[in-house]
C-alpha cells in the first residue's frame, strides 16, 4: 500500500462494527430525509443505500464521528441532487393514472397534498424547504449542507414557500411548513 491510497474495507473491516450500529440508528431517519426529497420510497431506499455505502468507503477518514448526521444528511442531499442533474431527461414521467400499488395506510390525505406539492419544487427549493422545515435545520446549517450563502437558502425557501402556498390554498399556510407537525 503506497502513502496516497486508502484502506479498503474487507469481509471484516475494524469499523464494520462501529458503522452497523450507526447504520442500525440512522438508516430510517436517512430514508425519510430522502423521501422528502425525491417523493418516491423505492427512490428514497436507492438514495439513502448510496449515501451509506459512500459513508461507509469514507468511515476509515472520518476523523470526527460526533458530526456524522450531517455528513450522511450532505450525502444524501448531494446524491439526490446529482441524481437530478444526470436523470432529468431519463426519469419517468408522472401521470394522473392510479399508482399499480396502494397508498400507505399511515398516511393522510394532507401529507400526500404537501408531498405533491413539494414534487413540483425545483430540487433546491425541495432540499431548502426539506432541510429547513422537516430536519429543522437553521438557516446557517442549511446554507453550509447546501454549500450555498444564507441569502441563497432565504431566497430558495421564500420561493418555495411561495409555490407551496400557491399550490394548497391559504388554508394550508400554516400546517405545510410544519410538515403536518
Amino acid at each position: 500500500m503506497t502513502s496516497r491510497s486508502r484502506p479498503v474495507p474487507g469481509p471484516s473491516s475494524p469499523w464494520d462494527g462501529e458503522f452497523a450500529r450507526y447504520f442500525g440508528e440512522r438508516a430510517h431517519s436517512l430514508r425519510a430525509t430522502a423521501y422528502l426529497l425525491c417523493g418516491d420510497w423505492h427512490r428514497a431506499e436507492d438514495l439513502t443505500q448510496a449515501a451509506l455505502l459512500k459513508l461507509y468507503l469514507a468511515w476509515p477518514r472520518l476523523s470526527r464521528h460526533d458530526s456524522l448526521d450531517a455528513y450522511a444528511r450532505k450525502i444524501v442531499l448531494r446524491t439526490f441532487l446529482a441524481e437530478n442533474r444526470r436523470s432529468r431527461w431519463k426519469r419517468e414521467r408522472l401521470t394522473d393514472a392510479p399508482p399499480d400499488v396502494p397508498a400507505r395506510d399511515a398516511e393522510t390525505e394532507h401529507d400526500m397534498l404537501v408531498r405533491q406539492a413539494l414534487a413540483v419544487l425545483a430540487p433546491r427549493q425541495r432540499a431548502v424547504l426539506v432541510l429547513r422545515y422537516f430536519e429543522d435545520l437553521s438557516v446557517d446549517e442549511t446554507a453550509a449542507t447546501l454549500g450555498c450563502s444564507t441569502g441563497t437558502v432565504k431566497s430558495q425557501a421564500a420561493r418555495g414557500l411561495a409555490t407551496l402556498r400557491n399550490r394548497l390554498g391559504p388554508h394550508f399556510a400554516a400546517v405545510a411548513v410544519s410538515g403536518g407537525r
